[in-house]
Formats: C-alpha cells, structure tokens, sequence
C-alpha cells in the first residue's frame, strides 16, 4: 500500500511539475506581449525568440523577424544579431546576406562579440562582403578577447592556417586552448588535432585523446570520429577496434561522412564487428550521396566487385567518376582502370592515360606504376620505356611492391635504363620482401643464373618456393623444373609433377607443356600419351609454340590420337610460324616426305633454312641431305659435307656418319 501511495504521489508531483512549468511559459508570453507591445525592446527580443523556437506560441520564422526588426531597430545587440541570421539563413525572410552583415555590423559596432564572431565569419567565407581574412581575423580577435569562445576557435583557425595573418601554429594552441577549456567542443576538437600532429605543441597522443574524449563526450562528431581513429590504430589509447566502431556509429548517426566512411570500411574488412558487405555499403552510400569522395570510390569498388550489391560496371564507373571530379586519387586511378579494361565504359587506352596521370601527378603509387605501364606498353600515349622507368621509379621509391619489380625488370632487360643486373636484383628484393610474388620468382631467376648475384641454385629454389606457395604459376614451373632436373634440391619428379600440375591447372602455357612432356616419358606420373595430348592441346590453344610442335608430333606419329598427318602439319606450320626452330625442322621433313603436304623438296629446303638460322642441328643434317641428294637445291656435294660438318660439331650422330662416309 505504501509502494501505491508513493507512486500516485510522484506521478501527482510530476503533473503539477508540468502544469507549473507551462504555467511560467504563459506569464512570460504574457509579459514579453506586454513589454513589446509597449515598444520595450528587450521584450520584442524575448518574443523573437519565444516564435523562432515555437515555446509557448506555434513556431512561426515570420513572426520572429518581425520582432526581432523592432528591437534591432532600437539598436537592440541580440536583437540585431539575430536578426542578422535570419537572413543569413533566409528563414522569415529571402535569404539576403548583404542584409545579414548589415545587421551583424551594428551589433558588432556595439561589442557585441557572437555578432563580431559572426561579422568575421562573413568576411572569412566572402558571404554578403568581398572575402577579407584580415578583417575577419579582426572581428574574431575583438570577440576572441572578450573571452567568446567560438571566436577564440575560429581565431585559432585562422592562425593554423595563416589566413589573415602569419601562420602560427603556437598562436593557434593558444586560442584553442583558450576555447577549449570552456568546453568549446570544436576547440577541443582542433586542440586535440594539434597534439595528434605535433603541431605548436609536442607530440602527444594521450594528450590528443583526452581532447577529442571532451569534444566526444558532448557529441561532437569530428570529434568522435577521431578518437574512434585512435581507437582503432591504438594511439594514446590500447587499440580496440569495437571502441573505434562505436565512436565511428555515434558519429556517423549524426550524419558525419568521415564517419560514415569510416564505419562502412569497418563492416567491409569485419574490423570491430562481424562483415557484413551490405551494411558496408549503406554506410558508404549515405557519405557517397552526400558528396563525399572516398565514400564514393569505395562504392564504386563495391559495385565493381559485386560486394554487398550486385555486379554493376557502369554503376562503379558513375561513383568513380564523382569522386575522381573532386580530386580523389584512388578514384582516378580506378576510373582509369575502368577504362583501360572496358567496364560500364567504351574501352579508351587515352582516357585511361588521362586518369591515371591526374592521380600519378598526386603521388599515386599504383596509378604512377599504370601510368609507367602504359607507356611500357605504348597503349594511350607513345611507347617511351624512359618515361615507364621514371614512373615506376617514383611508385618504387614510396614502396609500392609492384613498381619496384617493374622497375626491376627495365634495369634487367636494359629498357630505358643501361642494363644493370645489381640494380635489378635491388629492386626485386625490396619488392619480394613485402611479399610480392612475381619479384620473388624473377630474383629466383637471377639466383639460378647467377646474375647480379653470386649463383646459387638453392636460394633459387628458396624464392621459387616462397612464390610458388601464393600461387604464383611461372614460379610453380620454375619450381617443378628445379625438382626434374634436380636442381639446388635432390631430384624429385613426382614433386616436380605436382608443381607443373599446380601451375598448369591455373592455364599457364608453359607448365602445360612440361607436364604433357611429363606424361609422354612417364616421369614421374604413370605413362599416358591421351594425357599428354590432352595437356600439350591446352598449351598450344594457347599459342604456345612448344606445345603445338609436340601436339603436331602426336598427331604424326599416332601417339594418344589417331594418327593424322595433315593435322600433324597444321600444329608445326602453327609454331613453325611463331618461329620454333623443331617446329620448322619438322615441317620441312613433312614437306620433303610428303606426309600431310604435297611433296615439295624446294618448301622443305625453305623451312630448314630458317631452322638452321637458329642454329637448327636436325635442319643442317637434313639440308645437309638435301645437297648430297640434289632434292630441292641443285646437288653439291661440298655443300652436303658443310652442312654435315656443322651439325656433326653439335653432336648429331647421323650428320658424324655420313661425313666420315663423304671422305671415304
């Protein structure tokens, strides 16, 4: 009973609370009406107010400025201030900002010092007055000296930023701190930015946290976004990504972008809560519709890879765009990958260029190394390896990986560069060390070869190895090669089967090949010549000239296919033409026995001469032949034994035999 009588009395006392509440309202409505009726200008102030707020009357902005007109024009300070905002604002009346710093100016005339702050403001974004940052640093400092706080952030502003005046970074903690200790939020905010950044002040992140928490902990969203940052990358504070989320959410709810960016980042990478794509983008969509450019290229990476929404390339293109207009780097640089490539836009290897050299001209690494692509590549712009290298050069000096095994490879081939092999091993190992797997595949090469470095086949393997294991196909060939040939590890077919096989399963041309080889001799795997052809076919599909003088060789000898000469003198013509020297060997003898071909002596003649230029040891044997029997070339035997000489110091024991027969 005695619970019962205690709640009907508190909820009676509540009730009386409010009506007296309301009841005080009424006689100050009462009152104001009667002083300003009267003509007294603090009352006509008072009633501005009572309808700029809607307390006690309905809320009414026209009422409020014609209240506020009478006291201001009784030079009424408060009265004239906001008056000023009202048209600063167009709220009762058209938006007029000459007349708000018509109005600001009288209440600042009088020391009025939220009216000089706001005078200063005016003059600082050139609003209703030509843009003067002496003069509004002026209006600032008079209010700022009557202890506004406000003016005293605004004035530390200004100092920050030598505008109006000389740069001064002490002057600006100053001020701030001034503002600050009376609880002004935004310069507890800038004060905390100060010690953050080591500017005007030592470098302190604890102090720099205990700022932005006093600016946070009265909602101030910048404020909260900072310190969610400290959070999340432990400074001045024990790094704890669920305390980053949860400023960043106090931040971003209020509408904050950086916040909102923020926060869709976190959700994207399940930092500090669980991934979620989705909510990724609903956070980055509402920083990206409200103009912010790093929400907007991260909304279009969204939409590019699908994440969260789906598939849309010209979606990506249409947010990468908006946020490259603005400026933003990674933006251009994505919008010129968009390009180059030809999603949600026409390809254009000259737009790419156009793009990639806007975010290169700020310092973007990866865009720096496109850019140098491009002209490696003379897509978009003439090919010039020269300005490749000095594009690279500038990605590779701020460690981007990728630039700096590019750069690698030009001072290797001697592209653009004198040819320097030290140099290029340099580079690649600045590049393999963070990680990037085709620098540790091509410094495995310079190990193998015993360039730029003292050769050692087991720190060839070791970085052949090291690359192979993320994937990387040409070192799993490398790899694989290594093993067969026993190479800096004992010899292993089987292991080097399994890496051909990892690498050819990716579609890489040449551990095809090997693998098909592999079969075809049962090294390492059980005999199978259908396998081999089966993997020899991917390869030469591929263009792979190697694989499509091996598949022809199945065909002509009926091995794993049934056997077919004119398909056989398909794939060497294929390869013969890409200028494999076996190939065209081959191709000669098919013309010369007239298998798959019509028999044409003078088109076997043709095809070993271009073997042999590359030094060809069957194709100077069989031309060799070619002039001991008079077939397609006019018989010569001085000629015949030339060519059995030179393929007989090869090695080639027919060519031996046949020259020791020509002397008998």
């Amino acid at each position: 009973m005695r619970i019962l009588i205690f709640l009907i009395v508190s909820i009676s006392l509540a009730g009386c609370t409010q009506d007296r509440h309301q009841e005080d309202i009424e006689a100050k409505k009462a009152a104001y009406f009667q002083q300003a009726e009267q003509g007294d200008a603090h009352g006509q102030f008072n009633l501005g107010v009572m309808y700029e707020d809607g307390k006690g009357v309905s809320q009414d902005d026209t009422q409020a400025v014609s209240w506020y007109r009478k006291a201001a024009e009784q030079g009424h300070a408060r009265a004239q201030t906001n008056l000023g905002r009202m048209y600063k604002k167009g709220r009762g009346v058209s938006q007029d900002y000459e007349e708000a710093v018509s109005w600001y100016r009288k209440a600042a005339e009088q020391g009025y010092a939220r009216a000089q702050t706001n005078l200063g403001w005016m003059y600082d974004e050139g609003r209703g007055v030509s843009q003067d940052y002496e003069e509004s640093v002026s209006w600032y400092r008079k209010a700022a000296e009557q202890g506004y706080a406000r003016a005293q952030t605004n004035l530390g502003w200004m100092y920050k930023e030598g505008r109006g005046i000389s740069q001064d970074d002490k002057e600006a903690v100053s001020w701030y701190k001034k503002a600050a200790e009376q609880g002004e939020a935004s310069a507890q905010n800038n004060l905390g930015w100060m010690y953050d950044e080591g500017r005007g002040v030592s470098q302190d992140d604890k102090e720099a946290v205990s700022w932005y928490r006093k600016a946070a902990e009265q909602g101030y969203a910048r404020a909260q976004t900072n310190l969610g940052w400290m959070y999340e990358n432990g400074r001045g504070v024990s790094q704890d990504d669920k305390e980053a989320v949860s400023w960043y959410r106090k931040a971003a709810e209020q509408g904050y972008v950086r916040a909102q960016t923020n926060l869709g980042w976190m959700y994207e990478k399940g930092i500090g809560v669980s991934l979620d794509n989705k909510e990724a983008v609903s956070w980055y969509r509402k920083a990206a519709e409200q103009g912010h450019a790093r929400a907007q290229n991260n909304l279009g990476v969204m939409y590019e890879e699908g994440r969260g929404v789906s598939q849309d390339y010209k979606e990506a293109v249409s947010w990468y765009r908006k946020a490259a207009e603005q400026g933003n780097a990674t933006a251009q640089n994505n919008l010129g990958v968009m390009y180059e490539k030809g999603r949600g836009v026409s390809q254009d290897d000259k737009e790419a260029v156009s793009w990639y050299r806007k975010a290169a001209e700020q310092g973007h690494a990866r865009a720096q190394t496109n850019l140098g692509w491009m002209y490696d590549e003379g897509r978009g712009v003439s090919q010039d390896d020269k300005e490749a290298v000095s594009w690279y050069r500038q990605a590779a000096e701020q460690g981007y990986a990728r630039a700096q095994n590019n750069l690698g490879i030009m001072y290797d081939e001697g592209t653009g560069v004198s040819q320097d092999d030290k140099e290029a091993v340099s580079w690649y190992r600045k590049a393999a060390e963070q990680g990037d797997a085709r620098a540790k595949n091509n410094l495995g090469v310079m190990y193998g070869k015993g360039r730029g470095v003292s050769q050692d086949d087991k720190e060839a393997v070791s970085w052949y190895k090291k690359a192979a294991e993320q994937g990387h196909a040409r070192a799993q060939t490398n790899l694989g090669w290594m093993y067969a040939d026993g190479t800096g590890v004992s010899q292993d077919y089987k292991e080097a089967v399994s890496w051909y096989r990892k690498a050819a399963e990716q579609g890489y041309a040449r551990a095809q090949t090997k693998l098909g080889w592999m079969y075809v001799e049962g090294t390492g795997v059980s005999q199978d010549d259908k396998e081999a052809v089966l993997w020899f076919r991917k390869a030469a599909e591929q263009g792979h000239a190697l694989a499509q003088n091996n598949l022809g060789a199945m065909y002509a000898e009926g091995r794993g296919v049934s056997q077919n000469y004119e398909e056989a003198v398909y794939w060497y013509r294929k390869a013969a033409e890409r200028g494999h020297a076996l190939a065209q060997n081959n191709l000669g003898t098919m013309y010369a026995e007239g298998r798959g071909v019509s028999q044409n002596y003078e088109e076997a003649v043709s095809w070993y001469r271009k073997a042999i230029e590359q030094g060809a040891m069957d194709a100077q044997y069989n031309l060799g032949l070619s002039y001991e029997r008079g077939v397609g070339v006019i018989q010569d035997y001085e000629e015949a034994v030339l060519w059995f000489g030179k393929a007989a110091e090869q090695g080639h024991a027919l060519a031996q035999n046949n020259l020791g027969s020509m002397y008998v």
